[in-house]
């Protein structure tokens, strides 16, 4: 399917993709000209329809490891591939939602989701998309709203709305519901899971929240320095058991968030939401 194409949210298999990351580094300059490594040497195979959560401690390099994949930043070493093909600038394949909705004010909801279709959409098919992502995001009453006018919740599902409107293989997630308060938040969870059912895609999400990730993820990764490491890496990998949606209160989850939690440096009994 070309990027040109209308999205289509009955389709049968999805055109999901896998990611794949090999060796990868990135190192920034600093004001005195040294170089301040931030990833070094990872390695990540992610399968398409696979829902990949990120953890790691502030500036461990889990935003930058997005924006690679993104091609939105260059690695210093090492490739990323996009079922099967590098990627070398920004990839059309991909779609990035932010811990900020960050949608045009001036705009309709509809408006503000209809600027994420792939060009040269004809008009009627925009349409068309348009109204069937709305309705999948719970928001066709309010398509004549502005952004002013409806919660932070409802804003952040009109920015996930025009993410899915490029029918991206790979979704990007930085922090998507971090400024939600914590009910709106496991709503929005309940929704992401919805619209990967209805619009498969495979997920990268970075999130500091543990139970989110357990919640969300088939598999969670753990970025960290090792001892001795110049830049982060992975540390840990827990493969989430369970089809989703998931028991919030399971035995088993409480066991991998008390691992996570450990590998995070935090006390497992201390709130992390």
């Amino acid at each position: 399917m070309s990027a040109s194409t209308p999205v289509t949210l009955d389709r049968a298999t999805g055109r999901a993709l896998a990611v794949s990351c090999t060796g990868l580094g990135r190192a920034f300059t600093t004001g005195d000209g040294r170089a301040r490594p931030v990833l070094s040497d990872l390695h990540l195979d992610i399968a398409p329809r696979e829902i990949l959560a990120i953890l790691g401690t502030s500036g461990c390099g889990k935003s930058t490891l997005l924006r690679i994949v993104a091609g939105l930043d260059t690695p210093s070493a090492g490739a990323v591939r996009i079922d099967g093909s590098p990627v070398r600038a920004y990839d059309p394949r991909c779609a990035v939602g932010f811990q900020e909705p960050r949608l045009m004010p001036w705009r309709t909801l509809a408006e503000n989701v209809a600027l994420g279709l792939p060009r040269h959409t004809p008009a009627a098919a925009g349409r068309e998309t348009v109204d069937k992502l709305l309705e999948l995001v719970g928001l066709t009453e309010f398509a004549g709203h502005r952004p002013r006018e409806v919660s932070g919740g409802m804003a952040q599902r009109t920015s996930l709305a025009r993410a899915l409107a490029r029918e991206p293989g790979v979704l990007l997630l930085d922090e998507p519901f971090g400024a939600l308060d914590a009910l709106t938040r496991m709503k929005m969870q309940d929704l992401l899971l919805d619209v990967h059912a209805a619009a498969p895609a495979t997920v990268l999400l970075v999130t500091h929240d543990v139970d989110e990730a357990l919640q969300l993820a088939d598999r969670v990764i753990l970025l960290g320095k090792d001892d001795g490491a110049a830049g982060a890496s992975i540390r840990q990998t827990v493969v989430v058991p369970g089809r989703r949606p998931r028991d919030r209160g399971s035995a088993e989850l409480a066991d991998l968030r008390g691992r996570l939690l450990d590998g995070l440096g935090v006390d497992r009994h201390a709130d992390t939401t």
